[in-house]
Protein backbone atom coordinates (compact mmCIF):
# COMPACT_ATOMS: atom_id res chain seq x y z
CA UNK A 1 0.00 0.00 0.00
CA UNK A 2 1.45 3.35 -1.04
CA UNK A 3 2.21 6.01 1.55
CA UNK A 4 -0.50 8.73 1.26
CA UNK A 5 1.87 11.36 2.69
CA UNK A 6 5.33 10.56 1.31
CA UNK A 7 6.59 14.04 2.08
CA UNK A 8 6.10 13.56 5.84
CA UNK A 9 8.11 11.59 8.37
CA UNK A 10 6.40 8.28 9.19
CA UNK A 11 5.25 9.35 12.67
CA UNK A 12 3.84 12.63 11.36
CA UNK A 13 2.13 10.87 8.45
CA UNK A 14 0.53 8.36 10.85
CA UNK A 15 -0.70 11.13 13.14
CA UNK A 16 -2.10 13.11 10.21
CA UNK A 17 -4.05 10.04 9.14
CA UNK A 18 -5.54 9.75 12.65
CA UNK A 19 -6.46 13.45 12.51
CA UNK A 20 -8.34 13.03 9.26
CA UNK A 21 -10.20 9.99 10.61
CA UNK A 22 -11.09 11.57 13.95
CA UNK A 23 -14.79 12.40 14.55
CA UNK A 24 -13.68 15.84 15.72
CA UNK A 25 -12.56 16.61 12.16
CA UNK A 26 -16.00 15.90 10.67
CA UNK A 27 -18.08 18.86 9.62
CA UNK A 28 -20.56 19.44 12.41
CA UNK A 29 -23.50 18.90 10.01
CA UNK A 30 -22.12 15.43 9.14
CA UNK A 31 -21.37 14.36 12.72
CA UNK A 32 -24.31 12.15 13.67
CA UNK A 33 -22.81 11.32 17.06
CA UNK A 34 -22.63 15.03 17.85
CA UNK A 35 -26.21 15.63 16.73
CA UNK A 36 -27.42 12.80 18.95
CA UNK A 37 -25.91 14.25 22.13
CA UNK A 38 -28.32 15.57 24.80
CA UNK A 39 -26.83 19.06 24.50
CA UNK A 40 -27.96 19.19 20.85
CA UNK A 41 -31.64 18.56 21.65
CA UNK A 42 -32.62 22.18 20.79
CA UNK A 43 -30.96 21.81 17.39
CA UNK A 44 -32.73 18.51 16.71
CA UNK A 45 -36.06 20.07 17.68
CA UNK A 46 -35.45 22.98 15.35
CA UNK A 47 -34.65 20.56 12.52
CA UNK A 48 -37.89 18.66 13.16
CA UNK A 49 -39.75 21.94 12.90
CA UNK A 50 -37.98 23.17 9.78
CA UNK A 51 -37.72 20.03 7.65
CA UNK A 52 -41.48 19.44 7.20
CA UNK A 53 -42.19 23.17 7.08
CA UNK A 54 -39.80 23.66 4.16
CA UNK A 55 -41.31 20.67 2.34
CA UNK A 56 -44.82 22.07 2.81
CA UNK A 57 -43.73 25.39 1.33
CA UNK A 58 -42.00 23.69 -1.60
CA UNK A 59 -45.18 21.73 -2.35
CA UNK A 60 -47.32 24.89 -2.11
CA UNK A 61 -49.47 23.47 0.69
CA UNK A 62 -51.57 26.23 2.21
CA UNK A 63 -53.87 24.25 4.49
CA UNK A 64 -54.52 20.72 5.70
CA UNK A 65 -57.39 18.61 7.01
CA UNK A 66 -56.13 16.41 9.82
CA UNK A 67 -57.59 12.95 10.34
CA UNK A 68 -57.00 11.06 13.59
CA UNK A 69 -58.17 7.54 14.43
CA UNK A 70 -57.30 4.09 15.72
CA UNK A 71 -54.48 2.05 14.25
CA UNK A 72 -56.49 -1.11 15.01
CA UNK A 73 -59.57 -0.24 12.96
CA UNK A 74 -58.59 -1.83 9.65
CA UNK A 75 -60.50 -2.54 6.45
CA UNK A 76 -63.09 -5.30 6.47
CA UNK A 77 -61.04 -8.07 4.77
CA UNK A 78 -58.20 -7.64 7.26
CA UNK A 79 -60.60 -7.43 10.20
CA UNK A 80 -62.26 -10.67 9.07
CA UNK A 81 -58.87 -12.41 8.90
CA UNK A 82 -58.06 -11.33 12.45
CA UNK A 83 -61.41 -12.55 13.72
CA UNK A 84 -60.96 -15.90 11.99
CA UNK A 85 -57.56 -16.34 13.62
CA UNK A 86 -58.98 -15.45 17.04
CA UNK A 87 -61.77 -18.02 16.63
CA UNK A 88 -59.25 -20.69 15.65
CA UNK A 89 -57.33 -19.98 18.82
CA UNK A 90 -60.48 -20.53 20.88
CA UNK A 91 -61.11 -23.85 19.13
CA UNK A 92 -57.59 -24.95 20.07
CA UNK A 93 -58.14 -24.02 23.73
CA UNK A 94 -61.85 -23.42 24.53
CA UNK A 95 -61.24 -22.68 28.24
CA UNK A 96 -58.71 -19.92 27.59
CA UNK A 97 -60.36 -16.69 28.77
CA UNK A 98 -57.82 -14.52 26.97
CA UNK A 99 -58.64 -16.20 23.65
CA UNK A 100 -62.37 -15.68 24.31
CA UNK A 101 -61.72 -12.03 25.13
CA UNK A 102 -59.78 -11.63 21.89
CA UNK A 103 -62.71 -12.97 19.86
CA UNK A 104 -65.01 -10.38 21.46
CA UNK A 105 -62.55 -7.59 20.72
CA UNK A 106 -62.08 -8.72 17.11
CA UNK A 107 -65.86 -8.83 16.61
CA UNK A 108 -66.14 -5.25 17.83
CA UNK A 109 -63.28 -4.13 15.58
CA UNK A 110 -64.90 -5.85 12.61
CA UNK A 111 -68.11 -3.92 13.31
CA UNK A 112 -66.07 -0.71 13.24
CA UNK A 113 -64.25 -1.55 9.98
CA UNK A 114 -66.75 0.70 8.19
CA UNK A 115 -64.91 3.66 9.67
CA UNK A 116 -61.87 2.73 7.58
CA UNK A 117 -63.98 2.98 4.41
CA UNK A 118 -65.63 6.18 5.58
CA UNK A 119 -62.25 7.81 6.32
CA UNK A 120 -61.21 6.77 2.83
CA UNK A 121 -64.33 8.34 1.29
CA UNK A 122 -64.01 11.49 3.37
CA UNK A 123 -60.42 11.94 2.17
CA UNK A 124 -61.54 11.62 -1.43
CA UNK A 125 -64.16 14.35 -0.98
CA UNK A 126 -61.74 16.71 0.75
CA UNK A 127 -58.95 16.15 -1.74
CA UNK A 128 -61.14 16.63 -4.80
CA UNK A 129 -62.11 20.05 -3.50
CA UNK A 130 -58.75 21.23 -2.19
CA UNK A 131 -56.36 20.13 -4.91
CA UNK A 132 -57.94 21.49 -8.04
CA UNK A 133 -55.14 24.04 -8.51
CA UNK A 134 -51.34 24.13 -8.02
CA UNK A 135 -51.89 25.89 -4.68
CA UNK A 136 -53.01 23.08 -2.39
CA UNK A 137 -55.71 23.47 0.26
CA UNK A 138 -57.22 20.84 2.55
CA UNK A 139 -54.38 18.34 2.07
CA UNK A 140 -55.32 15.22 4.05
CA UNK A 141 -52.85 14.74 6.89
CA UNK A 142 -52.58 11.79 9.26
CA UNK A 143 -50.16 10.31 11.75
CA UNK A 144 -48.90 8.12 8.94
CA UNK A 145 -49.70 4.80 10.59
CA UNK A 146 -52.11 1.94 9.84
CA UNK A 147 -55.85 1.72 10.47
CA UNK A 148 -57.97 4.86 10.10
CA UNK A 149 -54.87 6.85 9.13
CA UNK A 150 -54.17 4.45 6.29
CA UNK A 151 -57.75 4.71 5.10
CA UNK A 152 -57.55 8.50 4.90
CA UNK A 153 -54.19 8.57 3.12
CA UNK A 154 -55.42 5.86 0.78
CA UNK A 155 -58.56 7.73 -0.21
CA UNK A 156 -56.56 10.82 -1.13
CA UNK A 157 -53.90 8.94 -3.06
CA UNK A 158 -56.50 6.95 -5.01
CA UNK A 159 -57.69 10.11 -6.76
CA UNK A 160 -54.14 11.29 -7.44
CA UNK A 161 -54.03 13.85 -4.63
CA UNK A 162 -51.10 14.61 -2.39
CA UNK A 163 -51.42 13.44 1.19
CA UNK A 164 -49.23 13.86 4.27
CA UNK A 165 -48.07 11.42 6.94
CA UNK A 166 -46.47 12.56 10.19
CA UNK A 167 -45.00 9.33 11.56
CA UNK A 168 -43.38 8.92 14.97
CA UNK A 169 -40.59 6.68 16.26
CA UNK A 170 -41.97 4.25 18.85
CA UNK A 171 -40.48 1.44 20.95
CA UNK A 172 -42.48 -1.11 18.95
CA UNK A 173 -41.43 -1.23 15.32
CA UNK A 174 -43.69 0.87 13.13
CA UNK A 175 -43.55 1.77 9.48
CA UNK A 176 -45.61 4.32 7.56
CA UNK A 177 -48.61 3.11 5.63
CA UNK A 178 -48.00 2.76 1.87
CA UNK A 179 -50.49 5.42 0.72
CA UNK A 180 -48.62 8.60 1.72
CA UNK A 181 -47.07 10.90 -0.88
CA UNK A 182 -43.37 9.91 -0.55
CA UNK A 183 -41.97 13.43 -0.37
CA UNK A 184 -44.61 14.30 2.28
CA UNK A 185 -43.95 11.47 4.70
CA UNK A 186 -41.98 12.62 7.75
CA UNK A 187 -40.59 10.80 10.75
CA UNK A 188 -40.53 12.52 14.14
CA UNK A 189 -38.76 11.81 17.40
CA UNK A 190 -40.54 14.49 19.42
CA UNK A 191 -44.30 14.21 19.94
CA UNK A 192 -44.48 17.95 20.64
CA UNK A 193 -43.07 18.91 17.23
CA UNK A 194 -45.31 16.40 15.51
CA UNK A 195 -48.35 17.89 17.22
CA UNK A 196 -47.25 21.36 16.18
CA UNK A 197 -47.24 20.29 12.53
CA UNK A 198 -50.70 18.78 12.93
CA UNK A 199 -52.16 22.17 13.86
CA UNK A 200 -49.94 24.70 12.06
CA UNK A 201 -51.80 24.54 8.74
CA UNK A 202 -54.96 22.79 9.91
CA UNK A 203 -58.20 24.02 8.36
CA UNK A 204 -60.13 21.25 10.14
CA UNK A 205 -59.57 18.32 12.46
CA UNK A 206 -61.60 15.11 12.26
CA UNK A 207 -61.23 12.48 14.99
CA UNK A 208 -62.51 9.04 14.04
CA UNK A 209 -62.92 6.39 16.76
CA UNK A 210 -59.61 5.73 18.46
CA UNK A 211 -57.74 5.15 21.68
CA UNK A 212 -55.16 6.96 23.80
CA UNK A 213 -53.28 8.48 20.86
CA UNK A 214 -56.43 9.81 19.23
CA UNK A 215 -57.66 11.21 22.54
CA UNK A 216 -54.31 12.86 23.22
CA UNK A 217 -54.23 14.56 19.84
CA UNK A 218 -57.90 15.55 20.02
CA UNK A 219 -57.68 17.12 23.48
CA UNK A 220 -54.40 18.83 22.68
CA UNK A 221 -56.03 20.58 19.71
CA UNK A 222 -59.22 21.26 21.65
CA UNK A 223 -57.25 22.93 24.44
CA UNK A 224 -55.43 25.12 21.93
CA UNK A 225 -58.79 26.20 20.52
CA UNK A 226 -60.28 26.75 23.98
CA UNK A 227 -57.36 29.00 24.95
CA UNK A 228 -57.30 30.69 21.52
CA UNK A 229 -53.72 29.66 20.88
CA UNK A 230 -54.45 28.47 17.35
CA UNK A 231 -56.59 29.49 14.40
CA UNK A 232 -60.35 28.89 14.53
CA UNK A 233 -61.16 25.60 12.85
CA UNK A 234 -63.98 23.06 12.96
CA UNK A 235 -63.16 20.14 15.26
CA UNK A 236 -65.28 17.13 14.38
CA UNK A 237 -65.84 13.93 16.32
CA UNK A 238 -66.76 11.30 13.73
CA UNK A 239 -69.09 8.62 15.07
CA UNK A 240 -71.42 10.16 17.63
CA UNK A 241 -72.42 6.85 19.26
CA UNK A 242 -68.80 5.88 19.88
CA UNK A 243 -67.64 9.20 21.24
CA UNK A 244 -70.67 9.69 23.50
CA UNK A 245 -69.62 6.51 25.30
CA UNK A 246 -65.97 7.57 25.54
CA UNK A 247 -66.56 10.88 27.33
CA UNK A 248 -69.29 13.33 28.25
CA UNK A 249 -68.45 16.94 27.45
CA UNK A 250 -71.86 18.10 28.65
CA UNK A 251 -71.02 16.69 32.09
CA UNK A 252 -67.90 18.89 32.22
CA UNK A 253 -70.00 21.97 31.45
CA UNK A 254 -72.67 21.00 34.00
CA UNK A 255 -69.95 20.57 36.62
CA UNK A 256 -68.67 24.07 35.84
CA UNK A 257 -65.14 23.02 34.86
CA UNK A 258 -65.61 24.27 31.30
CA UNK A 259 -67.87 27.02 29.94
CA UNK A 260 -71.06 26.20 28.08
CA UNK A 261 -69.64 27.98 25.05
CA UNK A 262 -66.77 25.50 24.95
CA UNK A 263 -69.25 22.81 23.89
CA UNK A 264 -69.58 24.67 20.60
CA UNK A 265 -65.91 23.97 19.83
CA UNK A 266 -66.84 20.37 18.94
CA UNK A 267 -69.29 19.06 16.35
CA UNK A 268 -70.36 15.52 15.47
CA UNK A 269 -70.63 13.77 12.12
CA UNK A 270 -71.75 10.29 11.11
CA UNK A 271 -71.10 10.32 7.36
CA UNK A 272 -68.24 11.59 5.18
CA UNK A 273 -70.64 14.01 3.52
CA UNK A 274 -71.82 15.39 6.85
CA UNK A 275 -68.25 15.97 8.00
CA UNK A 276 -67.42 17.78 4.77
CA UNK A 277 -70.58 19.88 5.03
CA UNK A 278 -69.53 21.07 8.50
CA UNK A 279 -66.19 22.21 7.09
CA UNK A 280 -67.79 23.86 4.05
CA UNK A 281 -70.34 25.71 6.15
CA UNK A 282 -67.67 26.88 8.59
CA UNK A 283 -65.63 28.58 5.86
CA UNK A 284 -68.70 29.91 4.09
CA UNK A 285 -69.28 31.99 7.24
CA UNK A 286 -65.69 33.18 7.70
CA UNK A 287 -62.47 33.29 5.67
CA UNK A 288 -59.65 30.98 6.78
CA UNK A 289 -57.22 32.49 9.27
CA UNK A 290 -53.49 32.60 8.83
CA UNK A 291 -52.00 29.98 11.17
CA UNK A 292 -50.05 31.38 14.11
Amino acid sequence: MSDPFPELPPEAAENLQRILESPSYLLAEQDLHLLARPELRPVRMQLELLKPEMAMQENKIISTVVVFGATRIVDRPEAEKRLLLARRNVLSDPENMLFQRQVSRCERLLAKSRYYDEARQFARIVSEYGQASPILDYVVTTGGGPGIMEGANRGALEIGAKTIGLNITLPAEQRPNPYITPELCFQFHYFALRKMHFVMRAAALVAFPGGFGTLDEFFDSLTLRQTRRMQEIPIILYGREYWNQVFNLRFLADEGVIEDEHLDLVQFADTPEEAWQIISDFYARRPPETPA
